[in-house]
């Protein structure tokens, strides 16, 4: 491990969304801590000096769905090669997700994953619990033991929950206990087709996932919810109908947070075009009308977080025709750009991009923790020192040859994107850039 040394960052402008902080000023970190913001003491001494004119610094990033794909998937993402494509895309504390092979549904799984990462000394891991054992839907996992492991709340990954005895069982355990459940709102039998139910999903003879397939699960889920008062996380919400009922669950006072992808945000099922398995996807693209819908709640805050669902696919699983082959795409890199885009094609601010990618996962981690941490997804004096510094005059083209992560598919490649990082600081250290 390398020994910490005071790093002074000059002439950046900071910004803090959680605060609304926002100026042109030096920082000084010690100790793995952001030692002091504006107000430096004449006598510190800075043993590496970062310069950030023209560029703005920023909390690490936070992102709530990442496949590190380890174990059991190597062969399409490393922990060295994920963990490295987070540093290069300013992100610092990550949510894993518990569909590896075998399931996290045992603590020593969950202990082994937590040191790996921990010894990789870069982005902060948190791993999701399976809810119930092997994800198989059948009986819970052991909750109290996988939370002393280390996992931060439970979820069923990309695997839906059909039974809803099993679900309500779950969700009165979870609320006696203080868990949170992280759930896709996605019924098994109107979930299995590949693309989204429309027009196009007909013209290209590809099987439909209608938008019933989402909100059926989410009444579910809030009638559950209203009979036991679990708090729930919903995780990548696709559809205009969903967020709908999404603003009304949190109107009604329902303990309810969600998030969604970079790839609703941005993208739409016109963009799967001849087949491109590139945009073969989970939850599939829908129309301009949810994707509207999904920027509009975004903005007003009914959906709390923008996430990159990062899922590495090997090769010869993207080369399979569209229906056959592997739903997913590397995002982890892309999540700080495409959010900078978000804020110039909608008119959205500059700190409400930013937020959605630093304060409102964090505060949606926080809860399922019980307490946020005090410093993920802010810049505070006495806090962490888990920085991002990118430059948001910088552009760069997305190219599957010089993404860090092992997976090198995005229905992205090509794009011209905004924003580009220039140096990340993990716990006082500079992890990326230089």
């Amino acid at each position: 491990m390398k020994t910490l040394t005071n790093i002074l960052i000059k002439g950046g402008r900071v910004m803090d969304p959680a605060s609304g902080f926002d100026e042109i000023v030096d920082l000084a970190l010690a100790n793995g801590t952001v030692l002091a913001i504006k107000n430096i003491a004449s006598d510190f001494q800075p043993g590496q000096t970062v310069d950030a004119t023209g560029c703005i610094v920023m909390p690490g990033l936070v992102d709530l769905a990442v496949r590190l794909r380890e174990p059991g998937h190597e062969h399409e993402g490393m922990l060295e090669s994920e963990m490295a494509a987070a540093m290069a895309g300013g992100v610092t504390s990550l949510v894993c997700l518990p569909d590896t092979d075998p399931v996290l549904d045992e603590p020593g799984l969950v202990e082994m994953l937590r040191f790996r990462a921990e010894k990789l000394n870069q982005a902060r891991v948190y791993p999701l619990g399976a809810l119930t054992r092997n994800l198989a839907g059948e009986s819970l996992s052991e909750m109290q033991e996988l939370t002393e492991a280390g996992c931060v709340a439970f979820s069923q990954g990309e695997v839906p929950l059909p039974n809803t005895q099993v679900m309500q069982r779950a969700f009165l355990y979870a609320s006696t206990f203080g868990y949170c459940v992280w759930l896709r709102p996605q019924d098994l039998f109107l979930g299995q087709g590949v693309a989204a139910s429309g027009p196009l999903a007909t013209r290209l003879g590809l099987s439909g996932v209608p938008v019933a397939a989402e909100t059926i699960a989410l009444h579910t889920i809030f009638e559950l919810m209203r009979a036991t008062g679990a708090r729930v996380h919903l995780c990548r919400l696709s559809s205009a109908a969903g967020v709908a009922l999404v603003r009304q669950a949190k109107l009604d006072g329902l303990a309810v947070s969600c998030d969604i992808s970079i790839n609703s945000l941005h993208l739409t099922d016109a963009d799967i075009g001849y087949f491109d398995s590139r945009a073969r996807l989970n939850p599939p693209l829908r129309q301009q009308r949810d994707r509207d819908a999904l920027s509009a709640g975004l903005l007003d805050g009914t959906i709390d977080a923008l996430v990159s669902d990062h899922t590495p696919v090997d090769a010869n699983a993207k080369a399979l025709p569209f229906a056959e082959s592997e739903p997913g795409a590397t995002g982890v890199e892309l999540l700080l750009s495409l959010a900078l885009k978000w804020s110039q094609d909608s008119g959205v601010s500059l700190a409400r991009a930013l937020a959605v990618v630093t304060d409102g996962p964090a505060a949606v981690l926080g809860a399922s923790l019980g307490k946020r941490q005090a410093s993920t997804g802010r810049l505070l004096a006495g806090g962490a020192a888990d920085l991002c510094v990118f430059d948001p005059a910088a552009g760069w083209t997305v190219q599957a040859d010089t993404l860090r992560s092992q997976g090198k598919h995005t229905p992205f490649s090509g794009y011209e994107l905004p924003g580009k990082v220039r140096c990340t600081i993990m716990a006082g250290r500079i992890a990326f850039g230089k």
